[in-house]
């Protein structure tokens, strides 16, 4: 490969090193560093032997090439057009290793070589990662054409090390509705929900058209059964391999065949927006208006910046956060301002002191406060600025177990207005909502919580289709699981059920606190096997964050974020409770105090 930097081509070809270690650095800063270079791949030279064929295709494949047109000179004619590199991406710990197969699995006319290593994670054809462990065994079959190695037989798709994954890919996220029943009706424009997936694209190969692509690819598998895209099924890019790219008053014009070419009002109104809030972080400039076009280039609707903002913002749902929320020395609600105000306990009943508290929920109106007792027996719920009354009333919810870690986890509130709360009691261990946060509890199942694991800990994303759980595994360990909220059944008889955990923290034995942290993004307090307490960025798909690593804190015990990433991160430690601003360092906002929370 070589590097083209500024336009110039710089002496000397050479792969990325795929050993060594690699620095974890702020995604802006990498995409400033790498936004003037360019990674070309040269063509196989003559005499080439198989394993350096083999070598130099895959390096070929970590070029900036849009259709990979150097890395197919070194497959047969047959075989270049036959390989998909679209088909999915395997990522290797250490990068691909080439050996000489075994004689019996090689051909008499042709030669093998086994391309191997330790594989971390499986990016599929819609461009979502999931880790995948494990090692990763294919062979690369070659024969002679005009007296040169070539190959005729390989898997279809990519396979990177992690250091060329992280250079030649971006996590971008895609938009769709959040697919919420009859409960959407409790909100307005309920049915207007954006929720965030994740995929990974390429970082300079075309990346407005591949995230309108992707886009019209249809959700992950995983996020698919909760969420719903206002673009029909079959709607594509027209014509085939356009090229999309705003103009110069940031204005973006798709055209579209298949079914989504003939749909207009509201429901094209939908269409756009999904657009522009999912082509925002990979445009160059900041998109203005989003207009599709059926392939003719008539226009069928169009939505401005202003316009999304007002019904389809992404996160809209969780409140503007004009306060965070804490339990002061003396067990009541107190909060304070985003600039470092002191602290004063809450007006109403939760701060009044008449019963000692151990955590707190505010919904994200900030009208309601939910705080679980000094003793995590029961829940109570009431304003938070109310004069009439001391004291918060009778409880909610209580839990019958023995112990105080076995009872009633902190709870927390979605977008909805409804209220979450795990009971941890071993007889019964249970998942409980309580709509509007003032109906009686209501079993919520959860099917993969076989015998042996319980929830710990819970927070639910504003959008309502999204929950992370800390969860207690029978071998002592607590993992960070999510989980999908499922909402079905009728508007006389409805269901819900959270489905499908998936491990978003394989990385860390044991986690200790969790919040939202942005649209697709956790902040993580844990340990690796053998290891120390760190505070860390997770992706919601369970690939490595692309933000700054955080400065060290000694011992956290909790940890607080908002789904509005121009919030301060908040922690509890041994020197109470400290702040961390952007681009700054950790600074302690009251040397007292326990359990802090945005509302949510």
């Amino acid at each position: 490969m070589c590097l083209a930097l500024g336009g110039v081509l710089l002496a000397g070809c050479a792969s990325m090193p795929d050993s060594g270690s690699v620095d974890r650095v702020n995604s802006s800063h990498r995409a400033e560093a790498n936004s003037q270079v360019r990674v070309y791949s040269v063509s196989p030279q003559k005499g080439e032997k198989p394993q350096q064929i083999v070598r130099g295709f895959l390096e070929a494949t970590t070029s900036d090439e849009a259709d990979f047109p150097t890395a197919r000179e070194y497959l047969t004619s047959r075989m270049a057009g036959r390989w998909n590199p679209k088909a999915g991406t395997t990522v290797l710990s250490d990068g691909p290793s080439t050996d000489r197969a075994p004689r019996s699995r090689t051909s008499k006319d042709g030669y093998a070589v086994e391309v191997s290593g330790t594989r971390m994670a499986e990016v599929d054809a819609k461009h979502t990662y999931a880790p995948s462990k494990g090692e990763y065994s294919r062979l690369f079959h070659l024969t002679k054409v005009a007296g040169e190695w070539r190959i005729d037989r390989m898997p279809d798709g990519l396979v990177l090390g992690e250091s060329d994954f992280q250079r030649i890919y971006r996590p971008v996220n895609s938009y769709y509705y959040a697919r919420l029943g009859q409960d959407a009706d409790s909100i307005t424009d309920g049915h207007n929900v954006l929720v965030a997936d994740p995929v990974y694209l390429r970082r300079r190969i075309n990346p407005v058209t591949e995230t309108v692509a992707a886009l019209l690819q249809g959700p992950s598998a995983w996020l698919d059964p909760v969420v719903d895209s206002a673009f029909p099924r079959d709607t594509r890019l027209a014509p085939k391999g356009r090229h999309l790219s705003l103009d110069d008053s940031g204005d973006l014009r798709v055209k579209l065949s298949g079914k989504g070419a003939g749909v207009g009002g509201r429901q094209c109104v939908r269409m756009a927006a999904q657009v522009l809030h999912s082509v925002q972080d990979q445009a160059s400039a900041k998109v203005n208006k989003v207009e599709l076009q059926d392939a003719k280039g008539r226009a069928l609707c169009a939505q401005t910046r202003e316009e999304a903002a007002n019904t389809f913002m992404p996160g809209r749902l969780n409140g503007s956060a004009k306060r965070a929320y804490f339990i002061d020395e003396k067990h009541r609600v107190a909060a304070f301002g985003h600039k470092g105000d002191t602290p004063q306990p809450v007006g109403g009943p939760l701060g009044a002191g008449t019963v000692e508290m151990g955590a707190v929920a505010v919904n994200r109106l900030e009208s309601e406060g939910a705080a679980v007792s000094r003793g995590r027996r029961a829940l109570y719920v009431a304003p938070l600025e109310s004069s009439t009354s001391t004291s918060p009333g009778a409880p909610v919810l209580t839990s019958s177990a023995k112990h105080e870690d076995d009872r009633l986890s902190a709870p927390s509130w979605d977008g909805l207005g409804d209220l979450w709360i795990a009971d941890r009691n071993p007889q019964h261990p249970r998942l409980l909502r309580l709509r509007a946060g003032k109906e009686d509890p209501e079993e919520i199942p959860v099917p993969d919580l076989t015998k042996g694991r319980r929830i710990e800990s819970l927070h639910i994303s504003s959008d309502g289709v999204r929950i992370a759980l800390r969860v207690k595994e029978p071998d002592g360990h607590t993992s960070l699981q999510l989980g999908r909220v499922v909402r079905a059944g009728t508007h006389d008889e409805p269901e819900t059920r959270v489905a499908q955990l998936r491990s978003v923290a394989p990385q860390l034995e044991d986690v200790s606190a969790v919040s939202w942290a942005g649209v697709s993004r956790l902040v993580v307090v844990g340990r690796e096997t053998g290891g120390v307490q760190q505070l860390q960025y997770v992706e919601t798909d369970a690939s490595v964050s692309d933000q700054p690593t955080l400065p060290g804190i000694n011992d956290v015990m909790g940890v607080a974020a908002s789904e509005d990433e121009s919030r301060a991160l908040l922690a509890s430690s041994e020197d109470g409770i400290v702040r961390l601003p952007p681009d700054a360092n950790w600074k302690t906002l009251t040397e007292s105090g326990s359990a802090p929370a945005y509302p949510g």
